[in-house]
C-alpha cells in the first residue's frame, strides 16, 4: 500500500510540477524583459526549486568521456561487456592511441570495482571510477532496479550476489583485482574464499575492502544499532512492499529505494533544508556556479533502486544481526564459506576515522577472517577526517587514499606476473 501511495502522491503533484515547469520557462525567457529583476529572480528559483523537489530522479548518467594521464587527455567509452537480468558490468575502455601519447604502452591491470547494492546506483562511485582510470582498465558492477525486472525472472538474494561476483571474476580472467565498497564486503569475501578453497585460476590477485561490514559487531553505528534492536520479523513487516503497476517489475516485493532515502533524509532533516534554502538564495543571487554543485549532488542523492526483499533481508539477517560471516556459520549453497582458506590474495583493509555507517574496525576485521594470509600480503589504512563517504570519493580519497590502494595494487600485480614468470 505504502509504494501505491509513494506512486500516487507523484502523480498527484503532476498539475504543480507543470504549473512550476512554466513559470521557471517564463521568467527565464530571453524575451522576457523582467527576468533580470529581483521579482523575475525570485520567481524563477521558486519555480525551479518546486520543480525538483516534485519530478522523478532516474539513474544519473556516467558523464565520464575522458581522464587526464601523463598531462594528456584520453577519451574514455563505457561499454557493456557482460550482463544478467540484475546486473551490467560496465568496462570504461580508455582509448589505446591516446594511451599510448600518454606514454602507457604495456597492459595495466584490470580492477573490478563492485558497487554497493544499497539504495543508490553505481554512479554513485563517478570519482572513484575516475580516480582508478588514471592507473587501471576498470570494470564496475551496475546493480539493477528491483522494480525494473519483471517477476518471471525469478529472485535474487545474497547468495545469488555471490554467484555473480564470482561470474564477473571468471568473466575477467585469472588474477584481476577486486575493489568492494561497503556493502559488498561480506559476499565479496565470501565469494574470494570459496574461489581459494576451489583453487580457480580466476581467483583476483587482490582484494580491497573500503568502509565494508565485514563484522558489524566492531564499533556499532546508528545504523548497527537499528539492526540489532529490531526483531528480523519487524524488517520483514515493515521494510517490505509491493511494487505496483505499471513498473516491469510490478508484483515483485521489495524494499523500496524511497523508504530507504526518507529514512536518512529524515535523520538530517535540517541540513537537507539549509541545503536547499541556499540553493534558493544561490539563484536569487545569480550564483550559477553554487546554485550546479547542489543540483549536481541532489540528483545523485536523491536516485535510489529498489532491492528484492530476499536480498534485503538477507543482508540484514547475515550481516547485521547474526554475523555469520565472522563467526564462520556462513554457508553458501550447502557449503561452508572459509577465508581462511585463502592463501595467496592480498589484502587491504580501508577506513575512515569519522565513519558513522561502517565504524573502525569492521571492515580490519577481514584480516582475523583472512587468517591463512602471510603478513606480507596483509595491509590497513585508516584516514583521518573522513566519514563514511570520504572513503571512496572527494579530495582526501584523490590525494590521501587512492594513492595507497594504487601502490598496493602495482606491489601484488608484480608479485603475481613473477610468480607466473617463475612456474
Amino acid at each position: 500500500m505504502l509504494y501505491s501511495l509513494h506512486e500516487t502522491g507523484y502523480y498527484g503533484a503532476t498539475p504543480l510540477r507543470l504549473a512550476a515547469l512554466a513559470t521557471r520557462e517564463f521568467w527565464s525567457s530571453p524575451l522576457n524583459p523582467a527576468r533580470l529583476t529581483d521579482f523575475g529572480r525570485r520567481m524563477f528559483a521558486t519555480a525551479d526549486l518546486v520543480t525538483n523537489l516534485t519530478r522523478r530522479y532516474r539513474r544519473p548518467e556516467w558523464g565520464i568521456d575522458s581522464v587526464e594521464i601523463e598531462g594528456q587527455t584520453v577519451k574514455v567509452r563505457p561499454q557493456t561487456v557482460w550482463s544478467s537480468p540484475w546486473v551490467k558490468l560496465t568496462h570504461f575502455s580508455r582509448d589505446m592511441t591516446d594511451m599510448r601519447q600518454a606514454g602507457r604502452r604495456a597492459v595495466e591491470p584490470a580492477v573490478l570495482i563492485v558497487a554497493p547494492l544499497s539504495g543508490h546506483y553505481a554512479t554513485l562511485l563517478r570519482g572513484t571510477v575516475q580516480a582508478f582510470l588514471q592507473d587501471h582498465e576498470v570494470y564496475i558492477t551496475e546493480w539493477e532496479n528491483a522494480r525494473g525486472v519483471p517477476v518471471m525472472e525469478g529472485r535474487f538474494d545474497f547468495h545469488d550476489y555471490l554467484d555473480h561476483v564470482r561470474d564477473m571474476l571468471r568473466f575477467l580472467g585469472p588474477r584481476a583485482h577486486v575493489v568492494a565498497v561497503c556493502q559488498p564486503g561480506p559476499p565479496v569475501l565470501a565469494a574470494v574464499s570459496l574461489m581459494a578453497q576451489d583453487g580457480e585460476a580466476a581467483r583476483p590477485a587482490s582484494m580491497t575492502f573500503m568502509g565494508s561490514p565485514i563484522d558489524a559487531r566492531h564499533s556499532p553505528t546508528v545504523t548497527n544499532k537499528l539492526a540489532e534492536e529490531r526483531p528480523f520479523a519487524w524488517f520483514a513487516s515493515n521494510m517490505i512492499y509491493t511494487v505496483p503497476p505499471p513498473y516491469p517489475g510490478m508484483g515483485r516485493r521489495v524494499y523500496p529505494g524511497f523508504v530507504q532515502l526518507y529514512s536518512f533524509m529524515s535523520m538530517n532533516i535540517e541540513r537537507h533544508q539549509e541545503a536547499h534554502l541556499r540553493y534558493l538564495q544561490h539563484l536569487m543571487a545569480d550564483d550559477g556556479d553554487s546554485a550546479d554543485k547542489h543540483l549536481e549532488f541532489y540528483d545523485e542523492y536523491l536516485s535510489v533502486l529498489d532491492l528484492t526483499e530476499e536480498f534485503y533481508l538477507q543482508t540484514v539477517d547475515y550481516v547485521f544481526q547474526r554475523y555469520l560471516l565472522p563467526k564462520g556459520e556462513l554457508v553458501h549453497r550447502g557449503r561452508p564459506v572459509d577465508p581462511s582458506q585463502i592463501a595467496d590474495v592480498a589484502l587491504l583493509t580501508v577506513e575512515g576515522e569519522n565513519d558513522d555507517i561502517s565504524g573502525i574496525g569492521q571492515t580490519q576485521a577481514a584480516h582475523e577472517l583472512c587468517a591463512g594470509l602471510p603478513a606480507e600480503l596483509k595491509a590497513d589504512y585508516v584516514q583521518p577526517h573522513v566519514g563514511h563517504y570520504g572513503v571512496f570519493n572527494g579530495r582526501r580519497f584523490r590525494e590521501e587514499i587512492y594513492p595507497r590502494v594504487r601502490d598496493f595494487i602495482a606491489t601484488h600485480e608484480s608479485r603475481v606476473h613473477k610468480g607466473v614468470q617463475a612456474a
